[in-house]
């Protein structure tokens, strides 16, 4: 369930990258509010969205992050691991965003741009520490040094989140 109680964050965020509002989401937002560029205003530079610490967790699996999803052994202790929940959402936990645009494509190592021209990147930054995508996404080049993805290859990897939500069932 903890995927689904994130999807509305999720979809919030999405639909502001994707500049447009949600007349239907299919869990649990007030699309009476996400529907109204009044009430949800679209292009802006800056947006604040609040939420519980408690939920940062449900969020970051709703976006599908997974470096943190280690496999359990039934038998015996793991050991080092990591995933500590205190670490991950202490009281007053901080989600950032931050959409970066380059004048052309920056190289992985960070040593110059490449061939190409403007483009877009997602940095995901939780209490200060960058996240890095392609360690969840493979579309997202695992070897950048910088943790960021493109903005587009990221998109097209939460178009299939909602889905595998399932909402309706886990809620």
């Amino acid at each position: 369930t903890g995927r689904a109680v994130g999807l509305g964050y999720q979809q919030e965020i999405m639909a502001r990258l994707k500049n447009h509002t949600l007349g239907y989401s299919g869990s649990q937002i007030n699309v009476t509010l996400d529907n109204n560029t009044e009430t949800f205003p679209l292009n802006q530079s800056l947006y604040f969205d609040f939420s519980h610490d408690t939920n940062i967790v449900s969020i970051l699996t709703a976006f599908g992050l997974r470096q943190f999803a280690e496999e359990l052994p039934a038998k015996d202790y793991p050991g080092d691991h990591n995933f500590t929940i205190s670490h991950v959402t202490p009281f007053g936990a901080r989600l950032d965003m931050e959409i970066i645009q380059t004048p052309k494509p920056l190289s992985p190592n960070r040593d110059g741009y490449l061939r190409g021209g403007k483009t877009k990147y997602i940095h995901f930054v939780l209490n200060q520490r960058t996240l890095p995508l392609g360690k969840s996404f493979p579309e997202c080049d695992a070897s950048r040094r910088d943790g960021w993805c493109e903005l587009d290859a990221f998109i097209k990897v939460q178009d299939g989140m909602v889905a595998r939500a399932n909402f309706d069932h886990a809620c």
